[in-house]
């Protein structure tokens, strides 16, 4: 499974639809629990961190990669991974009591020959015959002697071009070991499902779910594990973009709303006198998405993102008077005290005149515009409160004290 073998436009004939390889995967194998046979410790520690399938240990992907090295480069006093095969292995007692007998191996790749050392773990010598290729993570001695830390059965005759998959961890449970799982249940990988379609994977030139996994797992090179994480992250981002949505049709289709949908006068005004300046396109855009929204039954939500200075305050006020325009009021909620006194000098200046409020000739000319927040006097914040609830006050601008 190649991480970067797209499927082609070309249309294949009938030869070649016949011969195509056919796979049948079977999710519920992922299901099957995962059995870690190196003790209690161990598997505790793979509760904990999460590993209770097979499928879980195939999300569990690697961090990164360690590098291996040939044995003919190891330096004494290093640390390092080397990828080597079993040419003899047997156990060896200890005297000193209390201490299980040691496991002493002769590894080889193709650069060199070396002694590997396994500690308290006399079961070796039987699971690691002769010819097994080993994976082995630890410490180079003097006297060409390996001090085995982690180790793990491969299939691999090397590490290949990206190095040896290297995984989070917890205490009891090492990353060596967990490559041993992955590799024990590399077949699994094929009864993934793939949840894209193969339409969007070809023109995103992403690679199958199976794949994908394959290349971070196993000895995929760079290319085909940094393309292997970018399937993944496309794919998670967007189910979590497909959950958003749902979610928020699902919010709309129980919710509604007025429809804000009479005449601007208050707007025409304030744009057509108190305004100083002409409306950039980008304003006049967000404006008009803005009626859009509020004419409509649903509910509006809207994030209005800008530069500082770029005319936020501006857009907002007048979405507040289209509201307003429509026999309702608008609030303006401030995280803290001084922001919503900014907020409230700002609007008012705007507004000049028009936030007097008042009547002409039987039309309403303005709105009041009061400020609400947790430290005003009792006797300001009750005529805010009042004003509030008689509908003169067309706008509030104020702290959470507003929802309180």
């Amino acid at each position: 499974m190649s991480a970067t073998a797209f499927g082609s436009s070309r249309p294949l004939d009938g030869d070649e639809l016949v011969g195509a390889p056919v796979r049948y995967p079977r999710p519920s194998r992922l299901t099957a629990p995962l059995v870690v046979d190196s003790g209690p410790k161990a598997e505790a520690a793979a509760r904990a961190l999460g590993l209770n399938t097979v499928g879980d240990l195939l999300e569990h992907l690697p961090r990164d990669r360690r590098a291996a090295r040939a044995v003919a480069e190891l330096v004494a006093g290093e640390t390092a991974t080397v990828v080597v095969t079993v040419r003899s292995i047997a156990s060896r007692p200890v005297r000193r009591r209390g201490m299980r007998p040691l496991v002493e191996a002769t590894v080889a790749d193709e650069s060199g020959t070396m002694a590997a050392t396994f500690f308290n773990q006399p079961w070796l010598a039987h699971r690691y015959p002769a010819g097994t290729g080993l994976v082995l993570h630890g410490k180079f001695e003097a006297r060409n002697r390996f001090r085995v830390q982690g180790h793990a059965a491969t299939s691999e005759a090397s590490a290949g071009d990206g190095g040896v998959a290297h995984y989070a961890t917890t205490e009891g449970l090492s990353s060596t070991q967990i490559l041993a799982l992955v590799r024990a249940h590399t077949e699994a990988i094929a009864d993934v499902c793939e949840p894209l379609p193969a339409r969007l994977r070809a023109r995103e030139r992403l690679p199958d779910r199976r794949s994908a996994l394959a290349a971070l797992h196993l000895t995929g090179g760079e290319a085909e594990q940094a393309l292997g994480r970018r399937r993944l992250a496309f794919e998670e981002l967007l189910l979590a973009q497909l959950a958003l949505l749902r979610r928020r049709r699902l919010r709309r289709r129980g919710v509604t709303a007025l429809a804000l949908d009479q005449p601007r006068e208050l707007t025409a005004r304030w744009l057509g006198t108190m305004l100083p300046f002409t409306p950039t396109a980008d304003q006049l855009s967000a404006l008009d998405a803005l009626d859009a929204d509020l004419a409509a039954e649903d509910p509006m939500q809207r994030l209005l993102m800008g530069e500082v200075g770029s005319g936020k305050t501006v857009v907002a006020l007048r979405a507040m008077l289209s509201v307003i325009d429509s026999g309702g009021q608008s609030a303006l909620l401030a995280p803290t005290e001084v922001l919503a006194s900014q907020h409230f000098r700002s609007i008012t200046s705007m507004l000049g005149d028009l936030a007097m409020g008042g009547m002409l000739g039987g039309s309403e000319i303005g709105t009041q515009v009061r400020l609400l927040t947790g430290s005003q006097p009792t006797a300001t914040r009750r005529r805010s409160l009042l004003d509030a609830a008689s509908g003169e006050a067309g706008i509030l601008v104020g702290t959470h004290a507003l929802i309180q």
